[in-house]
């Protein structure tokens, strides 16, 4: 009488517990990698060609962002200034200091300075800073509290959850437009208060504006 199975099924149970190692193992690395902070940059922070406090600049001179950013408010991208930006002061301030002799060096010659890029997301994503800036949405919101920042971290993680989570409840994280580039406002010191606050005006600011809470794959995916 021949045998009702074939001989290979014998391994078969074998074969099944190594492929599903396999793919178990392969799911936890995934997991590792794509749902920890190295692949979200979390404290990526690299030396700069030039040392650049935010802290100084933007919280204690209380420089506005739009002045070194200024395309901020009309482009997708948020331009890295010109060495002649920095000129229009340095020229003046700290003009000899031997710490911004690559500053110097670049206004006269017209070559970049070489910065780092620091807050960056995958290709296939599609940002647009002067859409989030135009409806409220302060720099902070992203990029952590930059302007106590001696040198600049990527704070925070950039994920397509932080971003469908402020998209799913936009009134929590908009301001009005006077006070998108005064990182530390808020509506009240008083944490509960603040709270309200920022519910009460939030909802009528994205009702007023026309914020559309965007969830769709088209909406960052182009």
């Amino acid at each position: 009488m021949s045998d009702v199975f074939p001989k290979w099924t014998n391994q078969l149970p074998l074969k099944i517990l190594i492929g599903a190692g396999l793919v178990g193992s392969a799911v936890v690395a995934g997991a590792w990698y794509y749902l920890t902070p190295k692949y979200a940059r979390v404290g990526y922070q690299p030396l700069q060609p030039v040392a650049f406090s935010h802290a100084i600049h933007a919280d204690q001179l209380g420089m506005d962002c739009r002045y070194c950013h200024n395309a901020v408010e009309k482009s997708w991208y948020s331009n890295i200034p010109a060495a002649g930006t920095c000129m229009n002061c340095h020229n003046q301030v700290l003009k000899d200091d031997p710490r911004l002799a690559l500053v110097r060096e670049s206004a006269a010659s017209g070559k970049p300075i070489p910065w780092v890029q620091i807050h960056k997301v995958p290709d296939f994503v599609y940002f647009n800073h002067s859409v989030h800036v135009g409806r409220g949405i302060s720099c902070v919101e992203c990029h952590g509290p930059i302007h106590k920042m001696d040198e600049v971290r990527h704070a925070k993680e950039l994920s397509m959850t932080f971003c469908l989570d402020c998209h799913r409840h936009p009134a929590a994280k908009i301001r009005p437009l006077d006070k998108v580039t005064q990182l530390d406002w808020k509506w009240s010191q008083d944490p509960k208060e603040n709270e309200r606050l920022q519910k009460l005006h939030g909802e009528k600011m994205v009702a007023d504006w026309k914020v559309e809470s965007l969830e769709s794959c088209s909406a960052c995916h182009r």
